[in-house]
C-alpha cells in the first residue's frame, strides 16, 4: 500500500511486496531495453526456406512487445517476406491494408505457389 507524503522534505512511499514496487518502477521508467531487444529481434528476421505460416508465427511472436504497430509493422514484415511473394501482394489490384491482411494473403499465395 502506498503512503502519502508526510511533508515536503519527507517523501516515502511503502509497496505491499517488492514485485508491487518492481511494476511501479517499470510503469514511471519503462521498460526500453526488453522492447530494444525485441525490435532487435524482429530485425533481423528472414523468411528464407520456412513456409509463410511458419514465418508469420515467428514474426508475430517477435512483434508482440518490439514496440512496432501499424504501418512499422507492416514494412517490417514486407521487408523480411520473400521477395516473390511481397512483389506479387504489392503489385496487387487492391493490395493488403492492415497486417492482419498481409498475413492472410501471404499465406494464401505461398499455399498456392
Amino acid at each position: 500500500m502506498q503512503t502519502i507524503f508526510k511533508n515536503e522534505d519527507e517523501r516515502s512511499c511503502s509497496y505491499e511486496s517488492a514485485e508491487e514496487f518492481l511494476t511501479s518502477l517499470k510503469k514511471e521508467f519503462g521498460g526500453g531495453e526488453e522492447e530494444l531487444m525485441k525490435a532487435v529481434e524482429l530485425r533481423k528476421l528472414e523468411q528464407g526456406g520456412r513456409t509463410m505460416e511458419e514465418f508469420i508465427q515467428e514474426f508475430k511472436w517477435a512483434a508482440r512487445g518490439s514496440g512496432y504497430e501499424g504501418r512499422p509493422l507492416i514494412e517490417e514484415f514486407k521487408r523480411e517476406m520473400n521477395g516473390e511473394i511481397r512483389r506479387k501482394l504489392m503489385e496487387a489490384e487492391n493490395p493488403p491494408l492492415s497486417i492482419e491482411q498481409w498475413y492472410r494473403r501471404a499465406m494464401a499465395l505461398d499455399r498456392n505457389w
